[in-house]
């Protein structure tokens, strides 16, 4: 299997001692006539890759904050069809990373969601309700694609179930920081910074901290024992309450890239 442009372009990052800093938010919470402002948004603040969360009506892992945006993006009458359609006209300036539930790309098409993909910038898929033992329900097709699945490690993976995580992971490892939902003001226990330091060294692929990471603080510390974070919830709620310009700001702030 070739490996993948995502896997290479992180790997490139990390090697030139940069952090990488990988914002989420979910496409068409503020509509989709704004998608493209604020990926451009992003990258312009420093993100090295773009998450673009799939608007999804049962969550199981995604806190109060983005499940209102994932609803206002259903009042927009936002859809995945739609979502595609919008990527295929965008020329994003970074790699963009489809997240959501399986249910969503069973319903659209495994096989035609991946055809669609062909002339958009989207280079990772984050499919968090797959689990590891049931990847090939996917991993056959992407194998003929430049697109990487994306692993998850939680809190609870032992140090066996980490090393069968990593081994072959392509694109970056999302290193789980709660035991929870996503969402502000997260707590998170002392044991932490070793347990994401375990996976770094298990890891031949980049490893970034998600899950409740929100201020400059939280991005200082993981950075110290990984490879850079995920900031999700604070995003969403910055881009619903004060719009783009505002939360450029935030964004500069989180990546260290304020003047």
């Amino acid at each position: 299997m070739t490996e993948k442009s995502l896997t290479t372009y992180l790997q490139d990052k990390k090697a030139k001692g940069q952090k990488l800093f990988i914002p989420y938010i979910v496409a068409g919470g503020s509509g989709l006539e704004r998608l493209e402002e604020e990926i451009q948004m992003l990258a312009d603040s420093g993100a090295t890759a773009i998450e673009l969360g799939i608007p999804f009506s049962d969550p199981v892992a995604d806190g109060p904050i983005i499940q209102k945006s994932a609803q206002q993006a259903f009042a927009h009458q936002v859809t995945f069809a739609k979502i595609v359609a919008m990527l295929q006209k965008i020329n994003a300036p970074v790699p963009i990373i489809l997240m959501g539930y399986a249910n969503s790309f069973l319903r659209f098409g495994f096989e035609r969601l991946l055809k669609e993909l062909e002339s958009t910038d989207v280079k990772g898929l984050i499919i968090p309700d797959i689990p590891y033992e049931h990847q090939e329900l996917i991993l056959p097709a992407l194998d003929q694609t430049d697109i990487a699945l994306v692993q998850l490690v939680t809190l609870m993976s032992k140090k066996e179930r980490i090393e069968q995580l990593v081994k072959g992971a392509q694109g970056f490892i999302y290193a789980v920081t709660v035991n929870g939902t996503t969402g502000v003001n997260q707590t998170y226990r002392e044991s932490l910074d070793k347990h994401l330091a375990d996976i770094t060294e298990l890891s031949e692929i980049p490893v970034l901290a998600g899950f409740g990471v929100s201020e400059r603080a939280h991005v200082e510390r993981f950075n110290t024992c990984c490879d850079g974070v995920i900031v999700g919830s604070k995003i969403v709620d910055s881009l619903a309450r004060k719009g783009v310009k505002e939360t450029g700001k935030l964004v500069l702030n989180l990546t260290g890239n304020a003047g």
